[in-house]
């Protein structure tokens, strides 16, 4: 998917990151037409949220299961023909190649698109190394950038800052979805690599993913409104 043709309005993603499908599908009726594209994770999905992509879909919104798999690769390709007969848009795996061709294999013939996290916004060099990685997150980033492009995975989850500079190793051939976005004057939280929505989308990002700031507002459709606004004016 080109960039020039995504929808502005679904370049904002709301992470439904509630403890109930109750909960979820009254902050969606909450938030009205200002949202159009929902993601759907651990949280929610294993507290029964999963049968709400359906009911999503049908109510014309578009959906992205972020369940992050990694596995032996049988174990990836079954979980992928599973999520592909639900109807959802984006399904995250880890970025580690052996995950991305099982998961690249298992979706052919289907319309969904794999996104690949290549390191979690959550994650500096300190953790990393922590982690007994070599690299630090930029170089890391980079490899497995290249990595999922040559095993034809659609897009990366990559923090804003990266944006820029994966675009120049994967050109827009791959759909780019930032966690990390506060707006200004946001509490950052565990998040270490950040940024507003107007400079994401100016840095290269195709999506933003936005929960906290959007699901804990005293008014969280008119948040959403503002990050919209924030979306079309960055786009120019």
């Amino acid at each position: 998917m080109q960039p020039s043709k995504i929808a502005p309005k679904d370049r904002l993603i709301v992470a439904l990151d509630l403890s109930s499908a109750e909960a979820a599908e009254a902050m969606v009726a909450r938030l009205g037409d200002a949202v159009t594209f929902y993601k759907i994770g651990y949280q929610l999905g294993y507290a029964g949220g999963l049968p709400l992509v359906r009911k999503l879909t049908d109510a014309g919104k578009k959906v992205f299961l972020d369940l992050k798999l990694h596995d032996i690769g049988n174990t990836v390709a079954r979980g992928v023909e599973s999520v592909a007969r639900l109807g959802a848009t984006f399904l995250t795996v880890h970025a580690y190649p052996q995950t991305m061709k099982a998961a690249a294999e298992a979706r052919a013939g289907s319309s969904l698109k794999l996104l690949a996290v290549t390191v979690l916004t959550s994650y500096d060099d300190g953790d990393l190394h922590a982690a007994g990685y070599r690299l630090g997150v930029a170089d890391l980033v980079e490899a497995r950038a290249q990595q999922a492009q040559v095993l034809g995975v659609d897009g990366l989850v990559c923090s804003p800052e990266e944006a820029a500079s994966l675009h120049k190793i994967v050109g827009h051939q791959m759909v780019l979805v930032t966690p990390g976005i506060r707006p200004a004057g946001s509490a950052t939280g565990d998040q270490k690599r950040i940024m507003t929505p107007s400079r994401a989308i100016s840095a290269g990002a195709d999506y933003l993913v936005v929960g906290r700031p959007v699901l804990e507002a005293a008014d969280p459709r008119a948040a959403a409104d503002a990050i919209q606004a924030e979306i079309k004016q960055a786009l120019g």
